[in-house]
């Protein structure tokens, strides 16, 4: 349990400075847009990927987050629907999962 909490800190992290990247370029912290307007076109489509790249950083974490307080409590092997425990194959494929498979296909 200690190495898959180590494992979710680490990721927590990255996923935090990923984040902190993808509000950077949103506020355009780089400066102002190009003045010619084809190269405006291209920056604006980039931040509508940047934006669903930050959403999907925000929802990610916001799981990573749970696993942690999972693990604290004491719960964290154990799936949240069911109370069965997770099988370790899928804990070391998706660390901050919550669910058993079975309850996860159910989902």
């Amino acid at each position: 349990m200690a190495d898959r909490k180590q494992e979710l800190e680490a990721l927590r992290d990255e996923l935090v400075d990923r984040f902190d990247r993808y509000k950077a370029h949103k506020e355009q912290r780089g400066g102002p847009l190009d003045k010619d307007m084809e190269d405006q076109s291209i920056e604006l489509q980039n931040d509508d990927v940047i934006e669903a790249l930050q959403q999907e950083a925000e929802n990610e974490l916001r799981q990573v987050m749970h696993a942690l307080k999972r693990i604290d409590d004491g719960e964290g092997d154990l799936c949240e629907e069911c109370g069965e425990p997770i099988d370790a194959r899928r804990l070391a494929a998706l660390p901050y999962t919550t669910l058993c498979r079975d309850c996860a296909e159910l989902r």
